[in-house]
């Protein structure tokens, strides 16, 4: 008897590692880390809050314990969007050099 061919992943989407920098996304084939800097809002958040990880539209993370959203095209090319404080119209998080 031969197994039958598995399916489609379910797991297009995962939390891989939590660090003390922030966290590691694969996401369809690609690696992404999420510093905290950048990131303010997992530092704070519960583990299973952060592994709660949903891939929207083939082209959109969200965490619904977090209510937090995320473009692919963001994490790909941070650098082109900006976080933007919208009453100073400041950049709102900045990486700490080191």
């Amino acid at each position: 008897m031969k197994s039958s061919v598995l399916g489609r992943s379910t797991s297009e989407a995962e939390v891989q590692n939590i660090t003390q920098n922030g966290i590691w996304v694969f996401v369809k084939g690609k690696e992404y880390m999420l510093p905290f800097t950048e990131y303010p809002w997992f530092k704070g958040a519960k583990v299973a809050e952060v592994l709660n990880l949903r891939l929207l539209h083939e082209n959109h993370l969200y965490w619904p314990d977090l209510d937090v959203d995320l473009g692919l095209e963001v994490l790909a090319d941070p650098d082109r969007f900006p976080l933007m404080d919208r009453v100073t119209k400041k950049r709102a998080y900045r990486a700490v050099s080191r």
